[in-house]
């Protein structure tokens, strides 16, 4: 049977272990990327490790989380991140030049690399051909100390278009489409592949923001063929000689086929407070909207943009709202400058905010108490947006920028024809934001600058055979990092303080919990279906392991989530039987035999007396990165 691209890439990367599914895999990595939420923790690790220069064909330091200056912490965490690239031979994206996964689609991505990045969406990449996983900082730091990066070896789902899109819907509507049929946690354990006549219809920028949004289905990664539209993208960016084409065979084999005629596609809305709750814009039409914000990682390309402008173009958006538009680099904001469409959106009213994440971190802009807020990005968690009780609807760039008109969720169809976007052969180039890495000569003089708040990494202390404590804290299914560890203007800044930032884990289910973990001196957290599912953020282990979690006992795991409960030495277990989750109630006491960490272990219910057996999916190297305390002490030992 004929390859399919997924299988040629990680053939290409294998280093340890053999091509099969569900089995662990080492795959050399040949590019990393950071961002500042998550970066600084990554570096504070990557210094840790001890070695004097990254390892990889290139890393990538982007400052595009973080950047409302409101006190010291932010700027002083981006002096940080800037010395540490200049040390240790990394390129460093500074304030303002964009967002991380938009400046590495246009500068840096390539087809048939691998590109693992501290952010979830770090998949986006996939658009041009990479193959490109999102994990925790612990992770890249050791990938760019030259070690490599472990997964379990996916099975590929082969998502097959055919037609063409229709007027007014784009790829947006495709991915809303997907998140339809597939849910949040349909893309477990697979790698979702496009192929098929309908991907020669759509553009770098569409494919990029499908797989940005595919990691919302709980996918390992999305990937897209490297083909001439791919080189033509890369040719208009000055890095026509990065393209290599990756096409699958003719008789590529998928594990799983799901096809989309998307001439069928119509604008679609995921209702809060999941990207899987998607309903058609039409049974929603007429909802009265007081926000409208277009940008993220996900919908902020030149093409988003121009497709905005020309609908606002002579237009005034709705009295009875606002809206915002993050572009996603400097050379999108230089193309709408030149072209004069920066006016269009301009006059009609909108709020020009800096190219970064903004308001889709809860950084800046959130909206009124109560208020209906229709969003281009990818996640509506519920207080993602920085108001708990404010309802957030994703939608596209077309749907988002009629509703800013009209003051009601519209469907783009009702604005009339179709009028399309004229996009430049060539890009602007200019690369001036960058600081390229210095030589080893010249990094040797560089001193790292550490401003007040940046503190120590804490202790991994070995794993002990038995954990005994109480049921500290019992969830639902569905529980995401935001839940675990929120983000927003107010916390964001501590990401390099583990102390500071515990006090706010759990904070949007019980803020009691933080001060109550410390009182008991830990003990463990219960869960329920794909626990951890959403960003990347290693912040959700390391803060509960600052508070003493010990165990989290769950139905099942996000993967990023679960090797970051591992790297910092807090034991992921799952139910044997899932009704066992109604058997341990909050404020139980429970003891774990750990041992050896054997395929079944035991829990004692101490309260009710009830024994529960667990299980996990840990490999043998997992069980000996969780006796030594996590990866950081693991890892320090390898290196010497």
């Amino acid at each position: 049977m004929g390859n399919t691209i997924t299988k040629t890439i990680l053939k290409n990367h294998i280093v340890e272990g053999e091509a099969v599914i569900g089995k662990e895999v080492a795959l050399k990595i040949d590019q990393t990327l950071t961002q500042d939420a998550t970066g600084t923790m990554a570096y504070l690790q990557f210094e840790a490790i001890g070695i004097p220069r990254v390892k990889t064909e290139l890393s990538v330091s982007y400052v595009d989380h973080n950047t409302l200056q409101s006190d010291f912490r932010n700027p002083d965490d981006h002096l940080y991140l800037q010395s540490i690239a200049q040390r240790f031979g990394i390129h460093f994206s500074r304030p303002g030049n964009g967002i991380c996964h938009q400046l590495h689609l246009e500068r840096f991505a390539k087809p048939g690399k691998t590109l693992i990045g501290s952010d979830s969406h770090t998949p986006t990449a996939g658009g041009i051909g990479s193959f490109a996983i999102g994990a925790g900082g612990l992770d890249v730091s050791v990938s760019m100390a030259g070690m490599p990066y472990r997964i379990k070896y996916p099975r590929v789902m082969g998502i097959k278009l055919t037609g063409k899109l229709s007027d007014w819907v784009s790829a947006k509507d495709i991915i809303l489409e997907i998140l339809r049929r597939l849910g949040v946690k349909g893309g477990v354990g697979y790698v979702l592949e496009y192929y098929g006549p309908g991907v020669k219809t759509l553009s770098v920028p569409e494919r990029a923001t499908i797989t940005n949004m595919g990691t919302e289905t709980g996918a390992t990664t999305s990937i897209f063929p490297s083909d001439e539209i791919t080189k033509g993208f890369l040719e208009a960016q000055e890095r026509g000689d990065s393209w290599v084409e990756f096409i699958p065979g003719e008789d590529a084999d998928y594990d799983k086929v799901l096809e989309i005629n998307l001439s069928e596609v119509e604008p679609l809305v995921a209702i809060p407070h999941s990207p899987g709750n998607v309903k058609t814009v039409k049974e929603l039409a007429g909802l009265k909207v007081q926000q409208v914000a277009i940008g993220s990682c996900t919908n902020s390309s030149l093409l988003d943009m121009k497709r905005v402008a020309g609908i606002l173009n002579g237009k005034t958006i709705s009295e009875s709202l606002h809206l915002t538009i993050s572009s996603g680099s400097r050379q999108v904001v230089d193309h709408l400058i030149e072209s004069g469409e920066m006016g269009y959106l301009i006059q009609a009213g909108a709020r020009i905010l800096e190219n970064a994440c903004g308001p889709c971190i809860g950084m800046g802009a959130a909206p009124p108490s109560g208020a209906v807020s229709v969003r281009t990005f990818n996640r509506n968690f519920l207080g993602r947006s920085g108001t708990k009780d404010a309802d957030i609807y994703l939608v596209s760039p077309e749907t988002a920028a009629a509703t800013s008109i009209t003051g009601i969720l519209t469907d783009p169809r009702d604005l009339g024809k179709y009028t399309g976007v004229k996009m430049p052969d060539k890009f602007n180039i200019n690369d001036n934001m960058f600081m390229p890495p210095l030589s080893p000569t010249e990094s040797e003089k560089i001193e790292i600058i550490r401003g007040p708040n940046i503190k120590p990494l804490p202790d991994f202390p070995p794993l002990p055979n038995n954990l005994e404590g109480e049921a500290l804290l019992k969830v639902e299914d569905d529980i995401t990092t935001d839940h675990i560890m929120p983000a927003g203007a107010k916390i964001l800044p501590f990401r390099s303080n583990i102390p500071e930032i515990s006090k706010f884990v759990f904070g949007v289910i019980d803020d009691t919990f933080p001060q109550r973990a410390l009182d008991k001196k830990g003990g463990f957290i219960i869960g329920g279906e794909n626990y951890g599912q959403g960003s990347s953020r290693e912040h959700a282990a390391i803060a509960p392991k600052y508070l003493g979690i010990k165990a989290v006992i769950v139905k099942s795991f996000a993967r990023i989530h679960l090797a970051n409960l591992v790297n910092f030495g807090i034991v992921p277990l799952t139910f044997k039987n899932p009704e066992d989750y109604d058997n341990i109630d909050q404020g139980d006491n429970i003891s774990i035999e750990i041992g050896n960490l054997d395929e079944i272990v035991k829990l004692t219910n101490k309260t009710s007396g009830l024994e529960i057996e667990l299980e996990h999916s840990l490999s043998d190297l997992d069980k000996e990165i969780l006796k030594v305390g996590g990866k950081l002490p693991w890892v320090k030992k390898q290196v010497k």
